[in-house]
């Protein structure tokens, strides 16, 4: 293996990083929220799963698999070598990057604000954290320590699919609403994790972010557009009327 680009790691430089990881291999992956989580095993004795990668890929990043003698991208950070190729995490503005855990410990606190992963969460559990906030629906879905996973685009699209307002407070939900918006979210996601990123696809809200006269593929009303919470947000007048 490699490191290229030292300022992706967290937590331990780039030696250490090299000598933790030699002559291990990568065992089943695991995710929670945005980040994946990667065990490793090898001949030495120590836990099980040890020393285990977890790796977030902020906007930009990515891992990729290529030959081993394919032209280094300018954003390839940290290359792991295998004997069919080569595994490569690319990555242009490495935001969040890699973390060394060695233990169980170091993982928590990693992961330690984070609330239940958005795919995996019950309709009851759903339920009961809307329940304790009392703010607009979007900010909430994208608050990481009350869902994890969930990021600006895939709010939106779940928030038209459901065609409820951004701006609609969490307090105005009925419980069948609730329901519903699992429902949809759980939906949106599978679909996103089939095709690896939220599609672009002409019946997705998703597919008309970027043109120039965006409309509704829905309806065809003119898309709006501003922040809410912070976060840059489209959505239709029509279908989700607040």
């Amino acid at each position: 293996m490699a490191v290229y680009d030292a300022q992706v790691l967290r937590g331990t430089t780039a030696e250490s990083f090299e000598r933790a990881l030699r002559r291990r291999y990568f065992t089943d992956p695991q995710r929670h929220g945005k980040w994946l989580l990667i065990p490793t095993a090898g001949s030495a004795k120590g836990a099980a799963g040890f020393p285990r990668l977890l790796l977030h890929f902020g906007m930009t990043g990515n891992l990729r698999w290529c030959e081993h003698d394919a032209e280094l991208h300018k954003h390839d950070r940290v290359v792991f070598d295998f004997a069919a190729g080569e595994l490569r995490y690319r990555d242009m503005r490495k935001l969040t990057g890699i973390h060394l855990a060695r233990d169980e410990d170091e993982v928590d606190d990693v992961l330690a604000e984070l609330g239940p992963d958005a795919q995996r969460i019950g309709e009851d559990e759903f339920a009961d954290r809307l329940s304790r906030t009392s703010r607009r629906i979007k900010p909430a879905l994208m608050d990481q320590s009350l869902l994890a996973g969930l990021g600006n685009i895939c709010v939106d699209e779940i928030l038209w699919r459901f065609r409820i307002p951004p701006t609609r407070e969490t307090r105005d939900l009925a419980a069948d609403d609730v329901f519903r918006l699992h429902r949809e979210m759980r939906s949106m996601l599978r679909a996103a994790v089939r095709a690896g990123h939220v599609p672009d696809d002409p019946s997705w809200l998703t597919g008309h972010r970027d043109e120039p006269d965006r409309r509704c593929p829905r309806c065809s009303t003119a898309l709006r557009h501003a922040k809410v919470g912070g976060r840059s947000t489209l959505w239709c007048p029509t279908c989700q009327p607040g």
